[in-house]
């Protein structure tokens, strides 16, 4: 990550500091890596520290709204249900993070039962 800090970029985040946030950011820093030392997204532990105004710049900046963070076991959505973060709540309904999830595809059937109607005897 040349130029940039990932561990800088993500306690920036969490602590509202948009300067050193957006030095990261314009240097080239993944705004949606979670290092495995974290396992953490800087989204989602911004929103969870309730910096709104981080949330939004990474959000803006690439940060993907459906990227569940490891270590927090929520989604943005998730995240900012919970720190009552409503301006935040809105951008990501915007971007499609509060869909409803898409039901699980039923099984494929087999040659035998989709030809024959049931399984083999």
């Amino acid at each position: 990550m040349s130029g940039g800090n990932w561990k800088e970029m993500f306690n920036a985040a969490c602590e509202g500091d948009l300067q050193l946030l957006a030095h990261h950011v314009r240097s080239g820093v993944d705004v949606n890596y979670a290092h495995p030392e974290f396992l953490a997204t800087p989204l989602v532990a911004s929103i969870l520290a309730k910096q709104e105004a981080s949330a939004l710049y990474l959000l803006l900046h690439g940060a993907d709204p459906h990227l569940l963070s490891e270590s927090d076991g929520l989604t943005p959505a998730q995240a900012a249900q919970q720190a009552g973060l409503v301006e935040l709540q809105q951008r990501l309904r915007e971007l499609g993070a509060f869909a409803a999830p898409t039901p699980p595809s039923p099984p494929a059937r087999s040659w035998w039962t989709r030809t024959f109607g049931r399984g083999p005897s």
